[in-house]
């Protein structure tokens, strides 16, 4: 192998970004994906959209990640507005939507790849695809820098596999336990099943970790000691044969951390606009205007057709009563439930269903402003192979890319100084 000031392993959006900034502060960097192209994982993110980041200030961005002391550093010298001025500087409109998500504004994730790809050529790097690293022998002997930016375990089809964790290994790093985040999520109970394909917008969702915790101030269950992981913002999920998915679920998914059945519960909030004394205004309404039908058909105004019968059989009540002798009891259990429609939760799906992975190597051992290893001489690691999570996904690619933007600059300045 020909020598190179830096050696980037990993093609994914943190090792292109890296690659191409310490090309063109003067370094010369050599770039390795085993895969056949570059960006293959980020091709497919966002269902091929791909959500670059969120368009807001750091504080708040930060509110979307559970280490914040360590990416408050990595955030300060690349923000999410450094982000949007940087992909538009390489001739990419983007696009602020719904939650201030930003992505390109073509909806095609590959303009995104090829964008960083383009930089990372004009810049003067040599990409080798096709090339695994097994070993950090392999390519050490010869350079001054050593960028591991390998992703972790999810859609391990597009080459995210695990080869940073082994690598960090060898180095002596801690590998944190992984396991698989922003992810659909498996439930026993049946009527998921009945509700396959029902997709719900504009509602909520609480994580509730039953039995396990403090009391806490946002109270949707009766049981003093379950404890409020998560609460979202309003948006859209989906019922499958095996439980919950769809972004309200996935974001509420990364709260979550030893799995277990019975461990955790799903809250939805299917009217999140009303409070109980409107919602129950509502269903008078609604009542009323249908009071001489079957309660099973005085809903379907209310409630997706499909939603009514689950609903009232988790009521107790019986869906064959007329409309007019439901009571106002019977009202206050139907706004309960629609409050706080519970789905118990088991697992999650495969690592292999999942957008990223949650754990990897250590914080505690990578210097936060420039990801370079506390470990090992001019060593740094970037992306997914880090153990920082984040609650959506326009929050992990940030977070590739400012741990990718200062372990270029800061693997090219130590190549500089001679290590």
């Amino acid at each position: 192998m020909p020598e190179f000031d830096v050696v980037v392993v990993g093609g994914g959006a943190a090792g292109m970004l890296a690659s191409g900034i310490a090309a063109e502060k003067g370094a010369s960097v050599l770039l390795l994906e085993k895969n056949s192209i570059l960006g293959k994982k980020l091709r497919i993110t966002g269902k091929g959209r791909c959500n670059l980041t969120n368009d807001c200030d750091a504080e708040e961005f930060l509110q979307n990640c559970n280490d914040q002391k360590f990416l408050r550093s990595a955030l300060s010298r690349f923000s999410p507005q450094d982000t949007i001025a940087f992909f538009e500087g390489l001739g990419v409109p983007l696009v602020t939507e719904r939650g201030r998500r930003v992505f390109p504004k073509s909806g095609n994730a590959a303009d995104i790849v090829d964008a960083l790809v383009r930089e990372a050529k004009r810049s003067g790097v040599v990409i080798t695809c096709g090339h695994r690293v097994n070993s950090l022998e392999q390519i050490q002997a010869d350079i001054g820098v050593t960028l591991v930016a390998t992703g972790g375990l999810s859609y391990p089809k597009t080459g995210s596999t695990g080869d940073g964790y082994v690598l960090a290994r060898q180095a002596g790093h801690t590998v944190n336990p992984t396991s698989p985040s922003l992810v659909p999520l498996n439930s026993p109970d049946a009527f998921c099943a009945e509700l396959q394909g029902l997709s719900l917008r504009n509602v909520k969702l609480h994580l509730v970790e039953l039995g396990r915790g403090p009391k806490s101030s946002k109270r949707v269950t009766d049981n003093k000691r379950d404890t409020v992981r998560g609460d979202t913002p309003l948006g859209e999920m989906l019922f499958t044969h095996f439980g919950l998915s769809g972004p309200l679920v996935l974001s509420a998914s990364s709260h979550m951390r030893e799995m277990e059945r019975g461990r955790y519960t799903v809250y939805i909030d299917l009217k999140p606009a009303l409070n109980e004394q409107k919602l129950d205004a509502r269903l008078q309404r609604d009542l009323l205007k249908y009071a001489n039908k079957a309660l099973i058909n005085s809903l379907n105004e209310l409630l997706p057709k499909v939603l009514v019968p689950v609903i009232i059989d988790m009521s107790g009540l019986d869906g064959g009563m007329k409309a007019n002798q439901v009571t106002r009891e019977m009202r206050q259990s139907l706004c309960r439930i629609l409050k706080a429609f519970r789905v118990n939760i088991s697992a999650f799906r495969p690592i292999e269903e999942a957008v990223i992975t949650s754990g990897g190597v250590a914080v505690s051992e990578i210097e936060p402003n420039t990801m370079r290893s506390r470990l090992v001489k001019n060593l740094y690691f970037a992306g997914e192979v880090i153990d920082v999570d984040a609650y959506t996904g326009g929050v992990y690619f940030q977070i590739a890319v400012f741990s990718g933007g200062p372990a270029g600059e800061a693997g090219c300045g130590k190549m500089r100084e001679g290590g």
